[in-house]
């Protein structure tokens, strides 16, 4: 077990701590509604958050589901899979974590209409902060979901 399979960790680790500092900053904004600060982390960093809030709590309806529902259960995975040395609980946790990283930028396409016709239009992302913030978490997860085939791939090679 290389520095290859320490590196899965990061997407979901990324997840986590993103997630977790976008709840942080909901909760903060609830104590100190006139900080302009605070408007701004939560509005400009963690708007994709907000977005995919919304998204899920219109089909689940549960409080705070995000961390404890997405990104507690996978950095939990993630962690038993580094500190066990397992392969696959690792990999699927960098596998739903860049899932859910696809999820946050789907959501953030605003909601319109729907067209009859075929559109070959880009996908809408955030600006400024929260497009460093998305890129952060796309990327990092991006970066442990291709080490997970990689080293799967490898490990089938090694078999046959």
């Amino acid at each position: 077990m290389g520095r290859l399979f320490k590196l899965q960790f990061l997407g979901p680790l990324a997840l986590f701590v993103a997630t977790l500092s976008a709840e942080l900053a909901v909760r903060a904004l609830a104590y100190a509604p006139s900080s302009e600060l605070l408007w701004f982390v939560n509005l400009k960093m963690f708007g994709i958050f907000q977005r995919s809030y919304y998204m899920l709590s219109d089909l689940l309806g549960i409080q705070n589901f995000q961390l404890l529902g997405i990104a507690l259960p996978i950095f939990l995975l993630a962690c038993y899979g580094l500190a066990a040395r397992r392969r696959f609980p690792l990999a699927l946790a960098s596998n739903l974590s860049f899932g859910y990283a696809a999820l946050l930028l789907f959501s953030w396409q605003s909601p319109g209409a729907p067209t009859t016709q075929a559109s070959l239009g880009s996908i809408a992302v955030p600006s400024g902060a929260g497009f460093y913030v998305l890129t952060g978490i796309l990327g990092t997860s991006l970066v442990s979901f291709a080490i997970s085939h990689l080293l799967y791939l490898r490990a089938a090679r090694s078999e046959i």
